[in-house]
């Protein structure tokens, strides 16, 4: 099942994709997804509807916002594929590296990419994201992770590396500028993807940049929600977004920033592809 947010900015409402241009509204089922939808039996009500009955709308008539509404938390595992370690100049860490970025962070797949003001260095990054469905806190392995996952999206986790690398302090400053959390088109949920081995692309002005595989991960999807439930109370809505692979804009000598006017195109096998325009401030 696909779950997703069509409308305007502020006025999506919650949809289920039927097919590659249909979609049925559910916001009257559901309210949206986001936490309180989620918590309040969303998944259930939809479980029990015969969505064929209801009244088809074309996706290409809509604008695509965030699959997830108003999301609490954006958690980051970083350095999560060995070549893009490497490729950074930094060992493979022993356990994951976490860290957060501002959940205003999230908007939907097809929105702009906005370059801060003086920004020389914003870059791309594609990432397989975690949606969760359910309450985690202290799971007792990576095995019981997968019962709390909602399902997968796609996440570009725009970064200014300036401010993330070159000034003191911690990563979360280069990673929450507005506009730096691309999320989309929808949620493909967890009975319907295999996640450990997708092929992850992202291509800049048609020229492919990161082009990897999820089974390259060094610290794979269930270990990474396992690990983080240890830290911190995952709730329904939470994303998390899991790791890029080599070929971002820093990687390359000379680098390879975007600066304004490039398109930005990302995809997973089996969720889709988003496409971003960046642009100035």
């Amino acid at each position: 099942m696909k779950l997703a947010r069509l409308g305007e900015f502020g006025k999506e409402r919650a949809a289920v994709v039927l097919n590659e241009s249909e979609a049925v509204f559910v916001d009257d089922l559901v309210g949206d997804w986001d936490r309180l939808g989620l918590e309040s039996g969303a998944m259930e009500r939809i479980q029990q509807t015969d969505l064929s009955a209801r009244h088809r709308v074309k996706l290409s008539d809509f604008r695509l916002g965030s699959p997830v509404a108003r999301p609490t938390k954006v958690i980051c595992v970083g350095l999560n594929y060995a070549q893009h370690a490497i490729e950074t100049g930094a060992t493979l860490p022993p356990e994951p590296v976490i860290f957060m970025k501002a959940p205003d962070t999230v908007v939907g797949g097809f929105d702009d990419i906005v370059v801060p003001p003086g920004s020389t260095k914003t870059d791309y990054e594609v990432e397989i994201c975690v949606v969760i469905g359910k309450r985690a806190l202290y799971l007792d392995s990576p095995a019981d992770a997968r019962e709390h996952i909602l399902g997968y999206t796609i996440s570009q986790d725009i970064s200014e590396r300036h401010w993330q690398v070159e000034r003191s302090g911690q990563w979360v400053k280069g990673k929450s500028f507005p506009t730096f959390n691309p999320m989309g088109p929808w949620i493909v949920t967890a009975d319907s993807l295999d996640p450990t081995d997708l092929h992850i692309w992202c291509n800049v002005d048609g020229e492919q940049r990161q082009d990897s595989r999820t089974s390259d991960l060094v610290f794979g999807i269930d270990h990474c929600v396992w690990y983080i439930s240890q830290f911190m109370e995952l709730k329904a809505g939470d994303v998390i977004n899991t790791g890029t692979p080599q070929g971002v804009g820093m990687g390359f000598k000379p680098e390879k920033y975007i600066h304004g006017g490039e398109i930005v195109e990302t995809g997973i096998e089996g969720i889709g592809t988003i496409r971003s325009k960046v642009v100035n401030a």
